[in-house]
């Protein structure tokens, strides 16, 4: 799975006019299931980003995680993550999971946020989405299971 975070002061998702997700302080999370992920992928990119120490601390050194900070998830389902620009000039999105495969581990991710302890808001899985935002620094970070190390063993 591949997922774009950004530390978010505020973030909201609507459809046609209408918002769906909403959060305050936390991560805008971007995230595509791409050919071949399971659950697995899922559960480690979700507990990943609950751990991952992004945000400041006291001495305003980037030492804190989501979870330190009490702070939410809105999750956004985009498969164009999965976009291959190698040939030409019109992306090509085949290394993306199918549309129900893709909506299952999207939500098997969200689900795992929750888990974690994370506060979760969500986009419309395959709708056309208005992302509205107030990046926080800006902070902005690129993860792909295939590059994460398998968590350790308690």
């Amino acid at each position: 799975m591949r997922a774009l975070l950004q530390r978010v002061r505020c973030a909201s998702v609507s459809v046609d006019g209408a918002i769906c997700g909403e959060i305050d302080r936390g991560l805008l999370i971007l995230v595509c299931a791409m050919q071949g992920d399971t659950e697995a992928e899922a559960a480690q990119l979700a507990a990943k980003i609950a751990r991952l120490r992004i945000f400041k601390d006291a001495e305003d050194k980037m030492n804190l995680s989501l979870l330190d900070v009490g702070g939410a998830a809105l999750v956004v389902s985009q498969f164009t993550l999965a976009a291959d620009a190698s040939r030409g000039n019109r992306p090509g999105f085949s290394s993306a999971a199918p549309p129900a495969e893709g909506m299952r581990l999207y939500d098997a991710f969200s689900q795992h946020l929750r888990t974690a302890g994370i506060p979760v808001a969500n986009g419309q899985f395959g709708a056309d989405m208005a992302v509205s935002l107030v990046n926080d620094g800006p902070v902005t970070i690129w993860l792909d299971t295939d590059t994460l190390r398998p968590p350790r063993r308690a």
